[in-house]
């Protein structure tokens, strides 16, 4: 790291606070779902298996997901000097941590999606009258 460089996201209101600083990363719409995919597969995953397995992120926004999380330790790029060059990502025990720490709250969304989406309707119905 350069001298003096602070790594820390500026986009937050309070950059010192450690929540708001690594929940504003990790957070974000695909962060937890990139996650959540290597960690179900639970073996190094290719960028395009990547793709596949989330086929609504853009090429753009998996890229700079992917760096995101490499960046924050939260997985290993490895790159095979092949050709094609083949790259596979893997979660780093820190990630495997944090989704242990997640899996009580992405258990909870699977248990209660269908009354959520039900509620919605029923209230989406309401707002029509």
């Amino acid at each position: 790291m350069e001298k003096g460089k602070d790594l820390r996201l500026k986009e937050t209101l309070f950059p010192d606070c450690p929540v708001r600083n690594i929940l504003a990363r990790v957070g974000d719409k695909w962060s937890l779902l990139l996650m959540h995919q290597l960690l179900c597969h639970d073996r190094p995953m290719r960028f395009a298996d990547l793709r596949k397995a989330l086929p609504d992120i853009s090429q753009k926004m998996l890229t700079a997901t992917l760096r995101n999380l490499e960046a924050d330790g939260f997985l290993i790029r490895t790159v095979f000097a092949e050709v094609p060059p083949r790259t596979e990502y893997v979660l780093t025990p820190r990630a495997r941590s944090f989704m242990e720490a997640c899996r009580p709250m992405v258990q909870w969304a699977m248990d209660h999606f269908a009354a959520i989406v039900k509620d919605r309707q029923a209230y989406a119905a309401r707002s029509r009258k």
